[in-house]
């Protein structure tokens, strides 16, 4: 298995705007092959910012990374909605092979 982790610094009073749009986007993920799950995660609150992760489940590498280059990938992240100074800086791609 392999997992994807997008790190995403949110500015502070943003959190609430940042959810919703990740529980009302259409992610297209259910129709692309080798993808198992995911996970929107909220982390520690800072004067600076709240951390949020994007986790999601792949069965290899190869898989996700195809769907990177997908048109499913394009229509997931088309319409983020309005965005303007929610972010932090751009999100901090991280990724695992599962070795246990």
């Amino acid at each position: 298995m392999f997992i994807a982790m997008n790190r995403f610094r949110i500015a502070p009073g943003r959190e609430k705007d940042f959810i919703e749009i990740w529980k009302t986007r259409d992610t297209h993920l259910s129709k692309v092959p080798g993808f198992i799950k995911f996970q929107l995660l909220q982390g520690e609150t800072s004067d600076e910012y709240t951390l949020f992760a994007s986790h999601s489940v792949w069965e290899s590498s190869e898989v996700f990374y195809d769907w990177t280059r997908s048109e499913a990938f394009r229509q997931a992240h088309a319409n983020a909605g309005d965005t303007k100074g929610m972010y932090l800086g751009p999100p901090n791609l991280e990724v695992f092979e599962v070795v246990v």
